[in-house]
């Protein structure tokens, strides 16, 4: 929001936009969350979450699981959100 939404009356919450596959390049709508957590840098009861189209889900699934960083996949929605942001492939 800026000056100009409040000047003009428009001011509101932002238009939702679709939960995207963390793949890189991949900008299909996200059905699946992966968990993990790098046990090097974060405390054991850390998840940070990747999101996964279908299409994708299982290859970062692997991806993760090689590293010994995967601990759970849930369908996107299902109430195991753990208040973090959804990050990057990188992240």
């Amino acid at each position: 929001m800026n000056i100009f939404d409040l000047a003009a009356g428009t001011a509101g919450p932002p238009p939702a936009t679709a939960a995207m596959c963390s793949r890189k390049a991949c900008r299909s709508e996200a059905s699946w969350q992966l968990l993990w957590n790098n046990p090097k840098i974060h405390t054991p009861e850390r998840r940070k979450i990747w999101l996964a189209c279908a299409e994708h889900r299982d290859w970062l699934e692997d991806y993760l699981q090689v590293r010994g960083l995967w601990k759970e996949t849930v369908v996107l929605g299902s109430g195991h959100e753990s208040g973090q942001a959804p990050v990057g492939q990188d992240g």
